[in-house]
């Protein structure tokens, strides 16, 4: 089943990349009702804390798209490669309204709200406009599945734990419409001409 999901994101992505004129598919395992109707998955009902002690939920993304990811402070690895790119989003959408972004932590026990704030003013980001947040570990953990992203604890991993670099968009209907190797350079360039198509199909009258 994970292979075939994989295949799925993939083969969407690839469509994704080669059709510029259409919309960005929605991701995911899909489902038909009773009635007929297709049903996409979905981010589901979440509340966490950011650097500011505020609380983050769903409705803080009401009416706008928004860039995930999952990091810790202290990663000695991908997190500083991902977060140098994700701060070429930050600076190209800084202005639009209509773009967030939404990074997990996945260390709860040291990633308290404090550290959280202080890698903020590391980054020298707004709240309001990126959100790095802290939270209960399962509800943390539980949900970069439906991000189509991983995060696990792995004592053999360097820091401590083994998590993907992915970047995910996310629409106003809360459903994963693209994703990059946040890593990779070129990746990312190719990920913010999919959050122009999106923010010009979700936002006509923005242009």
């Amino acid at each position: 089943m994970k292979y075939l999901i994989v295949l799925g994101l993939a083969l969407s992505a690839l469509w994704s990349c080669n059709s510029p004129s259409r919309p960005l598919p929605i991701l995911g395992n899909r489902t038909v009702s009773p009635a007929g109707d297709t049903i996409y998955p979905i981010i589901p009902e979440f509340a966490f804390v950011d650097q500011d002690s505020q609380q983050v939920t769903n409705a803080t993304f009401a009416g706008k798209i928004y860039v995930a990811d999952f990091f810790f402070t202290h990663c000695p690895t991908i997190c500083p490669k991902v977060k140098a790119q994700a701060m070429r989003i930050y600076k190209k959408y800084q202005d639009n309204p209509n773009l967030l972004l939404l990074s997990h932590s996945i260390d709860v026990t040291n990633d308290t709200v404090g550290q959280l704030h202080h890698y903020a003013q590391k980054l020298g980001i707004e709240t309001v406009k990126w959100h790095l947040v802290t939270g209960d570990h399962d509800a943390i953990y539980g949900i970069a599945d439906d991000y189509f992203s991983v995060a696990t604890e792995d004592p053999s991993s360097p820091g401590g734990f083994d998590h993907s670099g992915r970047l995910i968009l996310v629409d106003v209907n809360r459903h994963v419409r693209s994703f990059c190797d946040g890593t990779d350079p070129e990746s990312v360039t190719k990920f913010m001409d999919d959050i122009d198509r999106l923010l010009a199909e979700q936002f006509p009258e923005k242009k």
